[in-house]
């Protein structure tokens, strides 16, 4: 009866532990799951488990690697914040499986994605034929954002600056160069590149912009 009395209070023990782990974690690994925070997810599910089933183990010690799985999400997060390089590196780049009606089958093959997968996305928003889809990118989560074509087309791109970097692999799909979004900006009153956090274009070819306000 004691060891019951101990496997449930562990249990409710670990319960809140988890708990209090997955909301310092922030809203962000509630909602999308990336391949980084699965990997947590699962570590922290099996130290759960072994910690509940192994009553000679101290709680504590069973708690200290749970702690310090949350210290490097927490580092890895921060670090990804400063640095779109690390932040693609643990979560991934978003992927152009569908451009202008015509599929990157090599793009395809390389997220290893394959047709019944991208036919059952596309019927699942309302669309039944890939060349009425404008663009369709498959998201770092593993989602498919699908834009369908218009009577009038307008050819959407990712942001052109992001975290203060420019996307240069986006500058080239439109045909344009530095030295032409660098004049865009000045003519809008942007000198800085790193001071801003989101640069795309509006339908009617202007620059919408948005600042960081973390330095201010």
């Amino acid at each position: 009866m004691e060891s019951i009395g101990i496997v449930v209070l562990r249990t409710i023990g670990m319960y809140f532990v988890i708990f209090i782990i997955l909301r310092s974690m922030g809203k962000r690994e509630l909602g999308e799951i990336s391949i980084f925070d699965l990997v947590i997810f699962v570590m922290l599910a099996e130290m759960a488990v072994i910690s509940i089933e192994d009553l000679d183990k101290g709680f504590f010690s069973s708690i200290l690697p749970m702690i310090i799985l949350l210290i490097i999400q927490r580092i890895s997060a921060r670090i990804s914040l400063k640095s779109q390089k690390i932040r693609q590196l643990l979560d991934g780049k978003p992927s152009i499986i569908i451009q202008d009606g015509k599929i990157d089958e090599k793009e395809m093959n390389y997220q290893r994605y394959n047709m019944d997968d991208l036919l059952i996305n596309l019927h699942e928003k309302g669309i039944q034929l890939v060349q009425d889809v404008e663009l369709a990118i498959l998201e770092p989560n593993g989602k498919l954002s699908v834009f369908e074509k218009k009577d009038h087309p307008v050819k959407i791109y990712s942001p052109l600056i992001s975290d203060g970097v420019i996307q240069h692999h986006v500058l080239e799909q439109m045909g344009k160069d530095e030295k032409w979004l660098r004049e865009k900006l000045k003519k809008s009153g942007y000198h800085e590149i790193d001071r801003i956090s989101y640069c795309s274009l509006n339908k009617d070819g202007t620059l919408h912009i948005d600042e960081s306000n973390l330095n201010k």
